[in-house]
């Protein structure tokens, strides 16, 4: 509760990245730190992506440190559906209602399904809500496949934008890769996207199908997970070297494009 206001916080609690993932998953204390779990383990509010993998979160995290109450009696709330690459509600939702616990003076915490909630994932208008009802926010430490990815690109953290999933239609796919590259190489500008992981080796086919030879193609995948990698190198290195990518296991796609004065 915040002494301030009385009211309740709303922490924004960062999930594993092994959601799904095959194999048994890392220790939870190796991905995130103590003092975040020890968060989680007090909290008895939850707004969730996904009931079943916030239980499954918080048994992970009772194994750590005991939670304040038993799973039964912790209230998980899931946020209304959104389309898949649609924007998380931002702007759109109202979730005073969902919100109403941490009103009445109890902590709340806000998780997706993976990494940090609002980024890449749903819960960006639930934490303006929180703001515009006066409700303190912090955000806790804990990994974002977004910045992983970035951070083990190499090609540079400077300027960036994520752009989520591209078009599935083949002739959209290939038009919009070929502007972010054309945006990539204008603005200088690492772009980053992501695929359901079934299609994890259509996208990087199509990468490297339609971009330039010298741009730089960087895929992240498995981060956390063991046996996770990272390779970046020019798409014409990737093509004439390509990799496997699994089809059960999260990627990070990026590219950058050198502005054209460079790339002579």
């Amino acid at each position: 509760m915040s002494p301030t206001t009385g009211r309740g916080v709303l922490h924004l609690v960062p999930n594993t990245l092994d959601v799904l993932a095959p194999g048994p998953p890392p220790a939870l204390e190796a991905v995130l730190p103590l003092g975040v779990i020890r968060v989680a383990a007090r909290l008895e509010h939850w707004l969730a992506e996904n009931a079943k993998t916030t239980r499954a979160f918080l048994k992970r995290v009772d194994a750590v440190v005991p939670l304040a109450r038993a799973i039964q009696a912790i209230a998980i709330v899931e946020l209304p559906r959104v389309q898949k690459g649609s924007g998380g509600h931002s702007g759109s939702l109202d979730a005073t209602a969902l919100l109403e616990p941490a009103l009445q003076g109890h902590d709340m915490g806000l998780i997706s399904e993976a990494g940090l909630p609002a980024v890449a994932d749903p819960g960006a208008g639930v934490i303006a809500a929180a703001h515009a009802l006066g409700l303190t926010v912090v955000a806790l430490p804990g990994p974002s496949a977004i910045l992983l990815a970035l951070a083990a690109s190499g090609l540079g953290g400077q300027s960036f934008a994520f752009v989520g999933y591209l078009p599935t239609d083949e002739a959209a796919r290939a038009a919009r890769i070929r502007e972010l590259e054309a945006g990539s190489r204008r603005q200088d500008q690492t772009q980053l996207m992501i695929e359901t992981p079934y299609r994890n080796a259509v996208l990087l086919a199509a990468l490297t199908r339609h971009l330039s030879a010298e741009t730089r193609l960087a895929v992240s995948c498995g981060l956390t997970l063991p046996g996770g990698w990272n390779r970046s190198d020019r798409v014409a290195a990737w093509r004439s070297r390509p990799s496997q990518l699994p089809n059960d296991v999260p990627a990070v796609f990026s590219l950058h494009a050198a502005p054209a004065a460079r790339a002579r």
